[in-house]
């Protein structure tokens, strides 16, 4: 397989479109914590998640986690390696599923966060397990979403709690 820079010049629209959207819109190539950047190109969709019923923000979620894994898919053979740190969309939707529970506020916003970025470089038992036990797109994004799901649930018991 090609690299990206070796197949640049021979890449369709779609093609850069795709790694576009794969890499947070130049925030996963960060030389620093790029998925930590990464993550931050979620905060417009979840602004946008809380304008939507119940039912709608479900169907956008499910949207984003297949088209994340499609385009995960995708630009991990665009660039010829396994599971390349510069691709960020699975950050993107697994911090928008951490932010489904709770009502949305710059508090719930930094906790959530903060909670994801744990969960996603610790990589507890279950979030682990689905890095280990998928390949491809679905490999790089579904860990992410098991990550999104302890950090909804932490944020949620914390909410409850009273806690903000």
């Amino acid at each position: 397989m090609q690299k990206t820079g070796d197949a640049k010049n021979k890449m369709n629209i779609f093609d850069r479109l795709i790694l576009l959207g794969a890499c947070g819109f130049g925030l996963g190539r960060m030389p620093v914590a790029p998925g930590t950047f990464g993550t931050l190109a979620a905060i417009p969709l979840i602004w946008l998640m809380a304008w939507l019923d119940k039912g709608a923000m479900a169907f956008f979620l499910v949207g984003l986690i297949l088209l994340s894994i499609y385009v995960a898919d995708r630009a991990e053979t665009l660039m010829g390696e396994k599971d390349p740190g510069s691709i960020v969309i699975d950050e993107i939707a697994g911090f928008c599923v951490t932010m489904t529970l709770v009502p949305l506020n710059w508090t719930t916003i930094i906790l959530g966060f903060i909670a994801f970025r744990g969960f996603d470089i610790l990589k507890p038992v279950p979030v682990k397990y689905f890095e280990n036990k998928f390949s491809g797109g679905a490999g790089i994004v579904l860990d992410d979403i098991m990550a999104g799901v302890l950090a909804a649930l932490v944020l949620k018991f914390l909410y409850i709690c009273g806690l903000f």
